[in-house]
């Protein structure tokens, strides 16, 4: 699996875009999203197992939730899963808490970049519930991969965003507004 230090691999996929756009149709709810599509913009991006499961909808809509404070902090959210950009319009149309979804979620269907990230199960040969931080240079900051069955917390991530954002050294627990340690106080 790749993790922090890493560059983030190059991808090209479709994706479904965000609903929430005018005059949303058929012949434009499908994007291509790619390395250069949010250029000097952090990413967030945070693959799910299977569209029309359980826990995945509870995740995919705590992180829309929160989509304007990842803005705010210039941060491009991205999910994302195996399933095709089809599968994943059907589904937010279909699922209330997707519906309003704003931001695109990506189609890995061949799973050339869950396979190049090292996050594809063994067992069910699907994404497996992982979550990256990538700087706009491309490099990895922050990864995580939890069990298939475990939802993670998207307010920790955006707690994650704003520690790795100051570029300074942050205690455990550390939230935005607190202080971080200083090495010369320190010394």
């Amino acid at each position: 699996m790749l993790g922090v230090g890493d560059k983030f691999p190059t991808f090209n996929v479709k994706a479904t875009a965000s609903l929430l756009l005018k005059d949303i149709t058929i012949d434009n709810v499908f994007i291509d999203v790619n390395n250069q599509s949010y250029k000097n913009k952090w990413l967030v991006v945070f693959f799910y197992p299977k569209d029309f499961t359980f826990v995945c909808p509870t995740e995919i809509a705590a992180f829309g939730e929160l989509n304007g404070e990842f803005k705010d902090r210039d941060a491009q959210l991205l999910g994302g899963s195996t399933d095709s950009e089809f599968v994943h319009w059907a589904w937010r149309k279909h699922q209330d808490e997707l519906r309003d979804l704003p931001f695109p979620l990506l189609a890995d269907v061949k799973r050339e970049l869950t396979g190049a990230l090292g996050i594809l199960d063994k067992n069910e040969g699907v994404a497996q519930r992982a979550t990256y931080i990538v700087d706009p240079d491309g490099i990895i900051r922050f990864a995580m991969v939890t069990d298939l069955n475990v939802g993670r917390n998207p307010k920790e991530v955006l707690r994650v965003l704003d520690a790795l954002q100051t570029d300074e050294l942050c205690p455990c627990n550390w939230k935005k507004g607190d202080e971080t340690i200083d090495l010369h106080k320190a010394a």
